[in-house]
């Protein structure tokens, strides 16, 4: 295989841009970063040519196009490390991984995500109800990794990856990990990994 040519469209204190990038710094791969941090980039046509949708992150490895996180996830795992178990071969923990990625598009984005994005970035919602839906996912994986050191199987994989982020960074929209220590634990074990490297700190003060 030769030398990979990546490019990670993003934004530096996106927590989708962040998973990306996580992911391809634990792999080892070099890749470049280009910020696209405006909405008026986003727009402008050669964005659009690399997502018509005008969503960031976007991933580039030559003349593949990769847009979505979590696709870009899947990108890398099943290209560059198919036999290193961040995606399973086995049907059931592939399943499981599945079933997390879809929980980070879903109950993670809508709460913890979505509580972060009020404060950091000015969204509008209903905090009471993004609240809620933090405190009910976070309550879940706190049960679900009270026996357990990672979320699909017993080594990290792209379950872990695609949660992270926005979890770890719920007290930037004001959700408190106080009350959930086995989630606490789990973000430990995933900054502990060889290649980590954090998302910059909002510079909203915490506010939990």
């Amino acid at each position: 295989m030769s030398d990979p040519d990546l490019t990670l469209y993003g934004l530096r204190l996106s927590g989708h841009s962040h998973r990306a990038e996580l992911f391809l710094s634990l792999l080892g791969l070099p890749y470049r970063f280009v910020e696209v941090a405006s909405t008026e980039q986003r727009a402008a046509a050669n964005f659009r040519h690399l997502n018509p949708l005008g969503q960031i992150p976007v991933l580039t490895d030559g003349t593949a196009v990769i847009a979505d996180s979590n696709a870009i996830l899947v990108y890398l795992a099943a290209f560059y490390a198919p036999e290193s178990g961040w995606m399973p071969a086995d049907p059931i923990a592939a399943a499981e991984v599945q079933r997390w990625l879809s929980i980070a598009a879903g109950e993670v984005r809508t709460g913890p995500a979505l509580a972060r994005l009020m404060v950091v970035f000015g969204a509008r919602a209903d905090r009471a109800t993004v609240h809620a839906t933090a405190a009910r996912i976070l309550t879940f994986m706190d049960g679900h990794l009270a026996d357990r050191r990672y979320l699909a199987t017993e080594r990290a994989t792209l379950a872990d990856i695609a949660c992270y982020t926005y979890v770890a960074h719920a007290p930037e929209g004001g959700v408190s990990l106080a009350p959930y220590p086995a989630v606490q634990a789990w973000i430990a074990r995933v900054q502990a990994l060889p290649g980590f490297i954090p998302m910059p700190a909002s510079p909203i003060p915490e506010q939990a």
